[in-house]
This record gives C-alpha cells, sequence and structure tokens, in this order.
C-alpha cells in the first residue's frame, strides 16, 4: 500500500501546473462575478462568468487528464497512456461549445430586451479589474510554460512571441490554458469597456453585443482545441526538430551506420519512436543486440521521449534514411 500511495503521490507532482492554477484563479472568478452579474444586470458580466465557469470546469477536468495520462506504459497497453488527456480535452470542448451557445443565446436577448444599468458600477469594475490581472497571471505562466515544453529559451517580450510560435509543441493541457485564458483575458477587457460604456452613455446595445462576441470567442476556442486534440487521438507525426534530435543520438553510435525505417508519434506531451536501424557487418547476434539495447538507453534518456522500439538488420550498402 505504501507503493501504491507514493506512486500516486507521484502521479499527482506530473500533473500540469498550469491547469490546476487555472482552474482555481478562475473558481473564485466565477463565484464574483455572477455575484456582481446579478447585482448590476451586466450581460456582458453575465457572459464573462460563463466563461470563467467554463474554463474552471475544464481546467480541473483536464488536470485530472494530465495526471492519468502520465501513467506508465504496462503489458496491456504497450504505448502508454498519453492519449488520454486528448480524451478529456474533448470532453472540455464539449463544455465550451455548450457555454459559448448560452453566452450567445443571453447575447441576443440583451440586443431584444437591453438592459438598463444597475448600481454595481465599482463592484463590476472591481471584478473585471481582479479578472484581468488573475487571467493575466495564468495567461503569463501559461506562456511560460510552453516555452518551457518546447525547449525555447525566450525572455521578456520574446516569451510572448515564443509562445504563440509554439503553441502547437506544448502539452494539450497547457495550448488548453492558453487558449482559453488568452480568450478571459480578452472577454473581461471587452466586458469592462461594456460596462464603462453602459454607465456613462445610452447605448446599451453594447451589452448585447460584447456578450454574442465573447461567445463567438469561445467557439473558436473550442474549434481550436478541438482539432488540436482530435488530431493527437488519431496520431500525429514528431516535429522536425525532434525527429532530427532522435536521428542525431541513433546515429551518434559508432556501430551505427543507417537508419533504415523510423517513425515518432506524439503520445500526448511525450513521444513513441518505432525504428529499425542498420549496422555494420560482421557483428556477432550478441553484439548486435547489445548495440540495440545501448542505441535504446540512449534514446530513452531524451526526456521527451516515452517509449522505444528499435529492431536491427546489417548494413545493405544503400543510404536508406532521408529526413521527412
Amino acid at each position: 500500500m505504501e507503493l501504491e500511495r507514493e506512486s500516486f503521490a507521484g502521479l499527482i507532482k506530473k500533473g500540469n501546473k498550469s491547469s490546476l492554477i487555472a482552474a482555481l484563479g478562475n473558481t473564485i472568478l466565477a463565484i464574483a462575478k455572477f455575484f456582481a452579474a446579478a447585482l448590476s444586470g451586466s450581460g456582458a458580466l453575465f457572459a464573462s462568468a460563463m466563461h470563467s465557469t467554463a474554463d474552471a470546469v475544464n481546467q480541473g477536468f483536464v488536470y485530472v487528464g494530465s495526471i492519468l495520462s502520465e501513467k506508465r506504459l504496462t503489458s496491456r497497453f504497450p504505448t502508454g497512456f498519453g492519449r488520454v488527456i486528448h480524451i478529456f480535452c474533448m470532453v472540455a470542448v464539449i463544455v465550451v461549445t455548450i457555454m459559448a451557445y448560452e453566452t450567445i443565446r443571453e447575447g441576443w436577448h440583451l440586443i431584444q430586451h437591453p438592459a438598463e444599468a444597475g448600481d454595481g458600477f465599482w463592484i463590476n469594475v472591481g471584478v473585471l479589474v481582479l479578472n484581468l490581472v488573475i487571467d493575466g497571471v495564468i495567461l503569463v505562466k501559461a506562456m511560460k510554460e510552453i516555452n518551457v515544453e518546447a525547449r525555447a529559451e525566450a525572455a521578456g517580450f520574446g516569451i510572448v512571441t515564443g509562445a504563440f510560435k509554439n503553441v502547437g509543441r506544448a502539452a494539450p493541457p497547457t495550448r488548453l490554458v492558453f487558449y482559453e485564458d488568452l480568450v478571459a483575458v480578452s472577454g473581461a477587457a471587452l466586458a469592462l469597456i461594456a460596462v464603462v460604456v453602459i454607465s456613462f452613455t445610452d447605448f446599451v446595445l453594447i451589452d448585447g453585443l460584447v456578450t454574442i462576441l465573447i461567445g463567438i470567442l469561445m467557439i473558436g476556442v473550442a474549434f481550436r482545441v478541438g482539432y488540436d486534440n482530435m488530431v493527437g487521438l488519431i496520431g500525429v507525426a514528431a516535429p522536425k526538430d525532434i525527429e532530427e534530435r532522435i536521428t542525431g543520438i541513433i546515429l551518434r553510435d559508432k556501430d551505427v551506420t543507417d537508419i533504415n525505417q523510423m517513425r515518432i508519434l506524439q503520445e500526448g506531451r511525450y513521444y513513441h519512436v518505432e525504428a529499425r536501424i542498420e549496422l555494420r557487418q560482421g557483428l556477432t547476434l550478441a553484439e548486435a543486440d547489445d548495440i540495440k539495447v545501448r542505441v535504446k538507453e540512449e534514446v530513452l534518456k531524451d526526456p521527451d521521449i516515452a517509449d522505444v522500439g528499435i529492431g536491427i538488420i546489417e548494413d545493405d550498402g544503400d543510404i536508406d534514411w532521408k529526413p521527412s
């Protein structure tokens, strides 16, 4: 039992930290926003509250998925559990889509029946500023994590540009937090504008318009995250730089002359390598087997690689490996 507890504790530590922090932060924001929206009647704030609720549910759910995806491979599941996270993310997409529909419907209702400005102006402003701060901090953390997971060095404003450039290389939970909090910060800014405009002008339609716009942004997130995770479930090839890195590790061995075939698939945040390598001629079976084990161990030293399958053949005299 002690070993099981330690194993479970180890999995908890490997869970995606950005998802956990985002879930806690958005839970606080959702409660505050619903309270402020009830006092003021602001549709834009209601839409923002719906988005925070969706984010809190999704990111908490995805955090659990990120823990399960870190389980080691077994004889029954020889490629591991990396793709489990994609299933959790697809469920999160369904939640976002439902919330987006409800948000757009509320926005259309507000356009047809505009609500007058309530008495909670400063409460609304305070909640939305808090929203910008909390989601802004979460977004910056997600950007930093994207660069770390992509092994890209970035500092200052380069963290922002690096995040947009390397988001496709990040783990699925980190991508989800990035996209959702990008919309959350944008939505909070739009809701703040709507609250100010309604309080100081007669342009009450902006409440419904901003509410619908936030809903559309949520649909955009659902499509983007849905597509990424659908591709992940099907199985997607590793990026070119990962392929080049693994190729370099294999060909660095003095007894390996060529790579006959190689396939690298992304499994969640890790990669599964299958390769057939050519060895120099004249080796005994025992020597060839030792080389195979040695090459496998070298590839597994790469922190991005979860599993390696190596086959060996004798050098055929031709250069077969052509990078994709």
